[in-house]
């Protein structure tokens, strides 16, 4: 049996991702990032995220930004956002879970989502269609919590439009 491209694809990015773990105990490299959000992805067919070291700069200044009190803002910024917090350790994998979790409320067929104030924004800019390009940074905050901030070019969410 054949595989797809988009299998290999995944293949590729969960043996890549299982092998930085390995080497980044951590898990909060930017292969990290991008493979939770382009597993997602896949599962709705979608084409894979690159890393942008443009947008990553953005986001890790931001994340820099929060450090001092962690707070749940966004950043008001050019790109498409999620952010995160959380005490213990926080990682990349899973803030993009949390995120991802919200496909639970997300129906497509109606583009609606089950929880009120945007409960599914979160994941919906993760599955973006348009969306490319992610850049993603995670601080130590001076509460001892950990903030976590993806950014995403092109923006997503845009009212009226399907994620994918």
């Amino acid at each position: 049996m054949a595989l797809s491209k988009l299998q290999l694809f995944i293949i590729v990015s969960l043996t890549m991702a299982f092998a930085m773990g390995q080497l980044s105990l951590a898990q909060n490299s930017p292969i990290d990032f991008l493979a939770a959000h382009n597993v997602a992805r896949a599962s709705v067919g979608l084409k894979p995220m690159i890393w942008n070291r443009t947008v990553a700069a953005y986001a890790q200044k931001y994340a820099s930004v929060r450090s001092a009190d962690c707070n749940l803002e966004h950043s008001e910024g050019p790109y498409g956002e999620n952010i995160a917090e959380g005490y213990g350790d926080l990682s990349a994998t899973d803030a993009v879970k949390m995120w991802v979790d919200e496909k639970q409320y997300y129906d497509h067929d109606t583009n609606t989502c089950s929880v009120p104030d945007g409960g599914c924004l979160h994941y919906t800019q993760v599955v973006w269609r348009k969306s490319t390009d992610i850049g993603c940074a995670r601080a130590h905050c001076k509460n001892g919590w950990w903030f976590v901030t993806c950014n995403y070019y092109p923006p997503g969410n845009y009212i009226g439009e399907v994620p994918y």
